[in-house]
């Protein structure tokens, strides 16, 4: 075969995986078809100027996901059609891997899903877009709310496009989604005589969050609703723990100082004091005897996005939102 690879020295992603990702880029754009074989070690040590070591490594990697398969004294050769995914999320966090591996898990192995992140920088999910359109058969992203925002996913081809976690700029494109307004405020309508033990209800929306600012209303209908004694806080010097008070907390940040200022102050979570934090992770039901959290099924939204990716159906699914009772509350 009459193909090269480019191999970036000074990238920081290792040697063999940028061979792995070059091999699996040739292979989604046809340019390497079922039955075509690789070039061979000693010639992409030579085009590359990588080991042996380095190459052997790749193709193995390869191999260990059905991708090649290799004949003894022939060399090695493709065996299936892969099919890459764009994923692009905003930040990695505990929740988010839950989202990730949910997708990888009902995906079949021919697919590849390449992750980004844009960490809510316009011109760095500006450049990461615009630089992989055309290159990815389905794109998958998080978007935020940002006023260039729709006109960069309009890059994108509306069929091949799925918006996940929140709706804005998706009108008339595929989503699943989670409701951050109108299913909060149910979640604690449910849990009204939880909530009503307390004497003071305090949202925590710190000014350096980017959680959709619709939970901020939504808060104060239901405190102002039930005759609540309520208030939203934005900084951390009016965060002071107080006996009767609970917290709603949308960020882990928050909740780390939460915690720490119950430490020094020997408060109990569910006792002295209460918290409700925002999305669900595998630690908190074990944190304290449990975090009661407010969360989207963030693996059901990775199923759901999975299934876009394999049926390529347009979608519009709001994922429940849910209050998970446990000690903290």
């Amino acid at each position: 075969m009459n193909i090269k690879f480019t191999i970036e020295k000074n990238s920081n992603v290792l040697k063999f995986q940028q061979l792995v990702d070059a091999i699996l880029d040739s292979i989604s754009r046809n340019e390497l078809k079922e039955g075509d074989m690789l070039p061979s070690v000693n010639q992409i040590m030579k085009d590359c100027q990588l080991s042996r070591d380095t190459v052997f490594k790749a193709y193995a990697e390869l191999k260990k996901r059905d991708v090649v398969e290799s004949v003894p004294n022939r060399g090695y050769f493709v065996t299936r059609k892969i099919t890459k995914i764009f994923l692009f999320l905003d930040t990695f966090k505990a929740y988010k891997e839950v989202l990730y591996h949910s997708i990888l898990n009902h995906l079949p192995k021919n697919i590849s899903v390449d992750l980004h992140f844009h960490h809510y920088n316009i011109d760095l999910f500006d450049k990461i877009i615009t630089e992989s359109v055309g290159r990815y058969t389905k794109y998958i992203v998080m978007n935020f709310d940002h006023k260039k925002v729709k006109n960069i996913i309009d890059k994108i081809p509306k069929e091949q496009l799925l918006i996940i976690d929140w709706k804005i700029n998706g009108e008339g494109k595929s989503c699943v989604y989670q409701n951050f307004g109108e299913a909060v405020y149910n979640c604690l309508d449910k849990n009204l005589s939880a909530i009503s033990k307390y004497k003071r209800f305090t949202l925590f929306y710190p000014d350096f969050t980017y959680h959709p600012r619709e939970i901020v209303e939504h808060f104060e209908h239901f405190g102002k609703n039930n005759n609540l004694n309520y208030r939203v806080i934005t900084t951390f010097d009016e965060f002071d723990l107080k006996k009767g008070d609970l917290y709603f907390l949308v960020s882990d940040r928050t909740l780390a100082k939460f915690l720490d200022q119950c430490s020094e102050k020997g408060f109990e979570p569910g006792q002295e004091v209460g918290v409700i934090s925002y999305n669900d992770t595998p630690m908190k039901k074990y944190v304290k005897e449990g975090i009661t959290v407010i969360s989207t099924d963030f693996n059901q939204m990775g199923q759901k996005a999975a299934e876009f990716i394999v049926q390529g159906k347009p979608v519009n699914v709001e994922v429940p939102t849910t209050l998970k009772l446990r000690s903290s509350l």
